[in-house]
Formats: C-alpha cells, sequence, structure tokens
C-alpha cells in the first residue's frame, strides 16, 4: 500500500486525509494517507525518514513549506516561484521532487465560481508566503492589473518587483489604493485571530468578487465584513483546499480526481451545510 502524509506543527486539525481519502475511492487508487506533527526543529529527519520507510509522497503545510524548499532535490517551475514546497514527490528514479500547488488551486476554484480573471483588475491583500504562491497562477490569467497591499508596504514591493516580469503588478499601501477592483483577495491570516486587513469599505462594491483563503464552518471575519459591505459573491478558502489536494493527487498518481463532490463531502463533514 502506497503511503502518503501531511507534515504540518499543528496539523491535527488538517482535513487533507479526508479529502485524499475520498480522491483515492473515487479513482480506486490503493493508498493511505496519514498526519505527521514533528516539532518544528525536526522537520527535515522526519522528512527524510519518511521517505527511507518506503514514502511515496507527502502535503506540506504551516509551518516547513520553506525548509522544504531547501530539502528536495529538484524543484518544479512554479515551486521555484513561490519560494516554497507544499508537495513532495518521490519519483521513479528515487529523485525527491518539490511542487507548489497552493496557486493552481486557488485559481481551478475562482474558476468554479465563475470569476473571470483576463482584464481584471485584481487586489492581492498580504505579501507573504501564501501570496507568493498565488502570483504567477494568477498572472498567468492575464489580469489587466494586480495590485499587491500590505502592512509592511517594502515587502509588498519587493514582492511585485520579483514578479513584474510576468505581468503588470504594482504595490500600493492601503491608504493608496483606488477603485474599481473586480477582485480582491486575502491571503492574509487575519481572519484566523477575527480581525480585518485595514480595507476603505468605499473599495467594496455589489460587482466586486471576494475571496479569503481563509475557511471555518461559519463566515470568516472578511467574508462578513464584505458582505456588510454590500459584496454579492463571496467565497472563502475551502475550494482552494481541495483544488490544491487535487492538484497534489495529480502529480502523486498521475489521474485528476474530480473536486465537486469531496468539496460537498467536506462541507457536510465540517457542517458548513
Amino acid at each position: 500500500m502506497d503511503r502518503y502524509l501531511v507534515f504540518g506543527h499543528p496539523v491535527r486539525h488538517s482535513k487533507s486525509p479526508f479529502i485524499h481519502t475520498l480522491f483515492a475511492r473515487q479513482t480506486q487508487q490503493e493508498l493511505e494517507y496519514g498526519l505527521a506533527e514533528p516539532a518544528v526543529d525536526e522537520f527535515a529527519q522526519a522528512l527524510r525518514t519518511f521517505f527511507d520507510q518506503g514514502g511515496k509522497g507527502c502535503n506540506v503545510t504551516v509551518p516547513f513549506k520553506e525548509q522544504a524548499f531547501t530539502l528536495v532535490d529538484r524543484l518544479s517551475p512554479r515551486a521555484k516561484r513561490a519560494g516554497a514546497v507544499n508537495t513532495i514527490k518521490l519519483t521513479d528514479d528515487g529523485v525527491l521532487l518539490g511542487d507548489n500547488t497552493d496557486g493552481a488551486g486557488l485559481v481551478a476554484d475562482l474558476k468554479s465560481h465563475g470569476v473571470t480573471l483576463a482584464d481584471s483588475r485584481i487586489l492581492l491583500l498580504g505579501a507573504g508566503g501564501a501570496a507568493r504562491g498565488a502570483l504567477a497562477p494568477l498572472l498567468a490569467e492575464l489580469p489587466s492589473e494586480l495590485v499587491i497591499a500590505n502592512r509592511t508596504h517594502t515587502k509588498a514591493q519587493q514582492l511585485a518587483a520579483e514578479f513584474h516580469d510576468l505581468g503588470h503588478v504594482t504595490a500600493q499601501t492601503y491608504e493608496q489604493l483606488a477603485g474599481p477592483f473586480d477582485l480582491v483577495i486575502n491571503s492574509t491570516s487575519a481572519s484566523l485571530q477575527g480581525e480585518l486587513p485595514p480595507l476603505a469599505p468605499a473599495l467594496i462594491h455589489t460587482d466586486i468578487a471576494i475571496y479569503d483563503m481563509m475557511y471555518g464552518a461559519s463566515d470568516t471575519a472578511f467574508v462578513g465584513w464584505a458582505k456588510q459591505q454590500g459584496a454579492r459573491q463571496t467565497m472563502d478558502g475551502l475550494g482552494m483546499l481541495v483544488e490544491q489536494a487535487a492538484e497534489a493527487f495529480t502529480v502523486w498518481r498521475g489521474i485528476r480526481p474530480g473536486t465537486k463532490q469531496v468539496l460537498r463531502e467536506l462541507k457536510r463533514n465540517l457542517g458548513v451545510i
């Protein structure tokens, strides 16, 4: 039986085993998928041990994505761009391949909600690892402009400069932001603390699409706030979680699972529906 894991700290809350078990059942793949929560300074050893003992692949989540980037033998182009690895595969020739499926998962989920990315004006809130992973896949969809806003403006500027070769990317302070935007993506973790990024309510209009990469059994703080400002289309990151997992499953098994039914089952499991 092929073995897969998700590494994180903490990771007991992870829905990845639930998702990948459903993917395996759907595609008739024989595998088992578990959790690993090594101490922060023991990740490298735990990763080596897993593959030495016959592991076939793993997912990597907070706080190990940047460390995983340095531990693999080879990087996919999107992992190089993201500067982080969330998916590792042991190839047939014994090479540990590091990939990043987060951005592809985000774009796939946005499209599943009917959000048009081409020629759109996108506002990306945050300049951390989640934003970095999203930038290249978003820019590949050819938006008219992608604006990065972050509390620390220099981080947004650095990120915009790093990705300027892929499209029209600019960095602005929250105070400089001027609409209209077609899509706002919150990549910050503020919603985990029930907090909001300092976004002016005037930037929210009825036809805007709002996306929070965080998720929960009820609306995140950002989604709830956007609804109060009149946004009609709001989305959280639960679909992104499933879509990036499907991308990882495809990397490992060479077969792409369907996501709609799995997302419905996950929502039911979380008590969302």
